[in-house]
């Protein structure tokens, strides 16, 4: 079995210079945890997850900026406070991140596969010491996109087979 064999060709992605705001919309439309990001040429750049939207709103720090005035005469405050964070609006947050582009937050090391890739390794990337590859891309020679493989399509298929 290949990765051919598994992969679904039917790919949500998102680009590059889509803001935070537009990505979180495709999160709530469609029931994914993760999408790949594409350049102009449907190459693969990077990967965008809810957790790397997440931490946008889980500061390192005690800091809360918040703002002050009208747009465009907007100043901030900055007030050191102590958690609980989920007692605080994010709302903040959002406005404060929603025009970013994704290639800000999206992590730029992504695994990749080819078509002819043996199930083996697709496994060993999906289950290996990185908890954070849910789903690996499937790319052509020239890197451009052609599939993705989520775990369930690993799961369905070795199912599919036992049944078969």
């Amino acid at each position: 079995m290949q990765a051919r064999d598994l992969m679904v060709t039917d790919v949500k992605t998102v680009a590059r210079d889509d803001d935070v705001a537009d990505v979180f919309k495709r999160f709530a439309r469609y029931d994914f945890s993760g999408f790949p990001v594409v350049d102009d040429d449907d190459r693969v750049v990077g990967v965008v997850t809810e957790s790397d939207l997440v931490d946008l709103f889980e500061p390192d720090d005690e800091t809360l900026w918040i703002p002050i005035g009208l747009p465009p005469f907007v100043d901030t405050l900055t007030y050191q406070v102590k958690p609980p964070w989920a007692d605080l609006d994010l709302g903040v947050d959002m406005v404060r991140n929603a025009d970013r582009p994704i290639s800000d937050v999206m992590s730029t090391d992504v695994a990749t596969v080819t078509p002819d890739t043996d199930v083996e390794v697709v496994l060993d990337l999906l289950t290996g010491d990185d908890p954070d590859i849910n789903r690996v891309p499937v790319v052509d020679d020239d890197e451009r996109l052609v599939g993705i493989i989520a775990r369930q399509d690993v799961i369905r298929a070795f199912r599919d087979k036992r049944l078969a």
